[in-house]
């Protein structure tokens, strides 16, 4: 397990934003999309968000479309993710994750990273 991936998680109310970061260095094994999932305790591990790696195509789940936005800063070696309009079912721990297959990537094999970072949406 590798510490220190991921940061910028946090309580905030419904409505509210969060911006979460990547140390996208923390990946040493070769992958096509660099990015997000998120498990709800009890529930499948989810598929949020990825950027590619080659031309910086962006994919999102169909239940955080319109409302998040990822990115990436080359000379940081850092992804964001802007989290914007957030619900209550946006609660989970998001970790950074790569993802392999270019294709479909938020549907195919992925690995994890870090311990994740709390989210937690709640008035």
């Amino acid at each position: 397990q590798v510490e220190n991936v991921e940061s910028g998680g946090g309580l905030v109310q419904p409505g509210g934003s969060l911006r979460l970061s990547c140390a996208a260095s923390a990946f040493t094994l070769p992958y096509y999309c660099i990015g997000w999932s998120r498990l709800v305790p009890g529930k499948q591990r989810e598929a949020v968000s990825c950027i590619s790696k080659g031309d910086g195509r962006k994919y999102y789940a169909d239940s955080v479309k319109g409302r998040f936005t990822i990115s990436r800063d080359n000379a940081k070696n850092t992804v964001y993710l802007q989290m914007n309009s957030l619900k209550p079912e946006d609660t989970a721990v998001y970790s950074c994750t790569s993802f392999y297959t270019p294709q479909d990537p938020l549907r195919g094999d992925y690995d994890y990273w870090g311990q994740g970072t709390q989210v937690t949406v709640s008035s």
